[in-house]
């Protein structure tokens, strides 16, 4: 009788468990996640980290989110300065004559690389829908499946990309995204989160790069990352970090 009992109230407890679980919504998820990360700090600091030999900055400036990327070659510095939906170019203290092709594809560029360094934050922009698929083990961790899509308007040139990710259940954590994507022949990857630190209050993820054989849906890599059969194509590594308090200067 009391064996019966432990294992009623085990039951239970699991229960009430994957309850509390799945009664969050994809909306409550990513709020939790972007608040663990650094909340309002990412709009209220001055960040900047290089990637792949390039320097990066963030920061606001009259109200707007300014996000630069500086290229150094051997004969001068170039800037490209994304403000709001704005774009520029500067090389030496010369801003360019860019067509509207170039100008887009420089910008989205810049806020590529940006938008995957600051991850979670920017996943709760007006243009940005996100549901809830439910859970999933990797590597007996519990994850919350969010998809995330975006409209049309408001949501830049490559709106129609889909990305899928999972959220630690216990730390809130970004630690998998996969997407699809369109531009340059298109294709889908996969990312494993590792070296996560703490920089002025704000979390930094380093990522490894993954993709299928095939063409699969994007809510299955989880499945296939556990069983092995994704190719590590690349690494995703910030350097350099540093989180100051204030406006653009």
């Amino acid at each position: 009788m009391r064996t019966l009992l432990y294992i009623f109230l085990l039951v239970v407890l699991v229960s009430c468990g994957e309850k509390q679980v799945a009664q969050r919504t994809a909306q409550e998820i990513i709020e939790q996640a972007i608040s663990v990360a650094g909340g309002d700090l990412y709009r209220s600091s001055q960040i900047r980290f290089n990637f792949r030999g390039n320097s990066y900055m963030s920061c606001l400036e009259e109200g707007k989110r300014v996000l630069v990327r500086y290229i150094k070659t051997d004969t001068a510095l170039i800037e490209d300065r994304r403000t709001g939906e704005a774009f520029s170019r500067k090389i030496g203290d010369v801003i360019q004559e860019l067509t509207d092709s170039t100008s887009n594809k420089l910008s989205n560029a810049v806020n590529s690389v940006h938008y995957f360094a600051y991850l979670p934050y920017g996943l709760n922009g007006p243009a940005v829908h996100k549901e809830l698929l439910g859970t999933s083990t990797i590597r007996d961790k519990e994850y919350y499946k969010i998809r995330v899509t975006f409209s049309e308007n408001g949501g830049g040139d490559d709106y129609e990309d889909e990305f899928v990710y999972w959220i630690n259940a216990e730390t809130f954590r970004p630690d998998y995204l996969a997407y699809l994507y369109h531009t340059n022949g298109g294709g889908i990857r996969f990312r494993e989160a590792f070296n996560d630190r703490q920089i002025g209050g704000i979390s930094f993820l380093d990522y490894r790069n993954f993709k299928p054989a095939d063409s699969v849906d994007l809510k299955t890599l989880d499945s296939l990352f556990e069983a092995g059969k994704l190719e590590e194509i690349s690494q995703i590594i910030l350097e350099n970090i540093s989180v100051t308090y204030g406006s653009c200067n």
